[in-house]
């Protein structure tokens, strides 16, 4: 869960830290204090988009740092902490983002930095956010199949992985089919590039591995003066004037004398033995090496002109030879397909056609999957909406015909996702035939779906911190309390943060937060306060009435809470 939230220089927010507990935290106050800001805080913690105009006026960058907690090791997060390198230890996670006044963003986890997208991996690991915003997504069928999915992602995660990759092949092999099979001109001038190319590498003649091997010589010869005189002070210094080796020698024959009286020095004599006869090898290398030298500046000038011819070549066509070596196996690979570009042609579509039907039957496996989700949902949706007082609501999960076009063996035409896709429909009222979303739901209605599909997510992906940003507008009367148990209920297999303008929501809350601005030095800035039984009061009384506080309203939002517990300690 979200334990600890620091956010600096943010939006309207100079300086604030909260802290948040388990279960069901609310966060309320006037509009314009701030609320909507620490939600997009938090979604700026998960990956979402930043942009300059976060940052506080005149502060040089907004920082924004959030620590959570993790109760399970089996949590999701260990497996991306793997992938991307980044070690969890103490069971908590340290996400940092920072956005500068010049735009930059810079993202952390556990103090490691990380590119925006390896943030938003985390994240998603750990934050689900839910807005206004996201309930409108329920209004684009496009959204659905996604939706879908999300019921038992884990479920379906290899079949996905192995009809990706075989997609994926199927594009590419269709993209090449596509260049061979059009455009006869183009082509003709693809061929004549590549004969030009392949005639220049060929004129050049390279060997594997040459221009390291040209770059060592050139450093030997560069600097022949250096290593002949190291070579010659080195000998010098073991078999010349200085007898080095001969003291060594030395030593050996002092040790020897003695070595039958002492194990010691038996030992040591043996080892200065060994020393000496390799030093006197090394010393007999030393000078072969040194009269093999001969400084050759013609060889010099050929090397300086060859590694030029190099250098110009991985210009053009990659960084070392070894790259240049294998893009001209691909040059060559590339004229003989064109060349003979019918064969080729008839070759591609026998792979398409293969790895179609191959892709195909990982779709039908992904379309029979989607069917048991999609029953199984269907059933638990009509269960959360007769908690919503939606119970004359029929909610149905439709799988479309899509067009026939690419079908070699009865099957539909494949997309990123699979060939399925899908439309939620509902009829909110007896009698009345299922419509889409758009058609049918008003905003009260389609806050309520997408809270039972969250109610239903939540259980399902085990997200850590589950967040509601005024998802109950358009909501009052008893829908509102209901809404208000659901969210709790919620709250039960995951933290929930709630941004709400509802008594009864906010009723609910096991940690109420209120949030206010303030003044200070001709400045707004928001604030936070925790708030104990008495004070949640008087702000449930201002939320039931607006400004004006009331007996009446107190013993409302009295009456609010003890039914909030009632429900609890069921």
């Amino acid at each position: 869960m979200l334990t600890e939230l620091s956010i600096r220089d943010f939006a309207i927010i100079d300086q604030i830290s909260i802290t948040f507990n388990e279960g069901l935290t609310v966060l309320t106050g006037e509009t314009g204090a701030g609320k909507s800001i620490i939600i997009d805080a938090v979604q700026l913690l998960a990956g979402g988009r930043g942009s300059v105009e976060f940052v506080r006026h005149g502060a040089k960058k907004a920082e924004i740092e959030g620590l959570f907690t993790l109760d399970r090791k089996e949590h999701p997060i260990y497996q991306v902490g793997r992938d991307f390198g980044i070690e969890i230890s103490d069971e908590q996670v340290v996400l940092q983002r920072t956005i500068t006044s010049n735009g930059k963003s810079i993202c952390r986890v556990n103090s490691k930095l990380v590119t925006l997208g390896i943030l938003r991996e985390f994240g998603k690991t750990l934050i689900d956010i839910h807005s206004q915003h996201e309930t409108q997504s329920l209004m684009d069928p496009e959204s659905h199949l996604e939706l879908l999915d999300l019921y038992d992602p884990e479920a379906m995660k290899a079949t996905k992985k192995e009809y990706s990759y075989l997609y994926e092949r199927l594009s590419s092999l269709k993209t090449r089919y596509k260049e061979l099979s059009e455009n006869e001109q183009e082509m003709a001038h693809r061929l004549d590039l590549l004969e030009f190319q392949l005639q220049e590498l060929e004129q050049a003649n390279l060997e594997p591995n040459e221009d390291t091997a040209l770059e060592e010589e050139r450093m030997s010869l560069a600097n022949f003066e250096k290593i002949y005189t190291a070579l010659q002070d080195a000998y010098n210094a073991l078999y010349g004037e200085q007898k080095g080796l001969e003291w060594v020698n030395t030593a050996r024959t002092a040790l020897d004398v003695s070595s039958n009286f002492d194990s010691f020095i038996s030992d040591k004599a043996e080892e200065i033995s060994n020393h000496y006869y390799a030093l006197e090898e090394l010393t007999y290398s030393l000078r072969n090496y040194s009269e093999s030298q001969q400084y050759n500046p013609e060889r010099l000038n050929e090397v300086e002109s060859r590694l030029n011819e190099i250098n110009r070549l991985k210009k053009k066509y990659g960084p070392t030879v070894n790259d240049i070596l294998h893009y001209m196996a691909k040059i060559e690979e590339e004229m003989e397909e064109i060349t003979n570009k019918d064969s080729h042609l008839a070759k591609l579509s026998e792979q398409i056609e293969e790895v179609k039907k191959d892709a195909y039957l990982e779709a039908k496996q992904l379309h029979d999957m989607r069917v048991e989700n999609a029953n199984a949902l269907m059933d638990e949706i009509k269960n959360e909406l007769k908690d919503l007082y939606l119970e004359k609501a029929t909610f149905s999960i439709s799988f479309q015909q899509t067009n026939h076009d690419e079908a070699k063996f009865g099957e539909q035409k494949l997309h990123k996702n699979g060939f399925d896709r899908v439309r939620f429909l509902i009829s909110t009222n007896a009698g009345e035939p299922l419509k889409d979303l758009h058609k049918v739901a008003s905003g009260g209605e389609l806050s309520r779906i997408m809270l039972a599909l969250k109610k239903i997510f939540a259980k399902h992906q085990g997200v850590t911190s589950v967040i509601f940003d005024e998802v109950d507008t358009g909501v009052s009367g008893r829908v509102a309390q209901a809404i208000a148990e659901k969210i709790y209920q919620i709250s039960s297999s995951s933290q929930v943060l709630c941004i709400t303008h509802l008594p009864q929501v906010a009723a609910m809350a096991d940690t109420h937060k209120l949030i206010e601005k303030a003044e200070s030095n001709n400045r707004t800035a928001t604030k936070v306060e925790e708030l104990t039984t008495d004070q949640q009061v008087v702000e449930l009384s201002r939320m039931i009435t607006g400004t004006k506080l009331t007996e009446t309203a107190k013993d409302h939002a009295k009456e609010l809470l003890d039914m909030a517990l009632t429900f609890k300690s069921k």
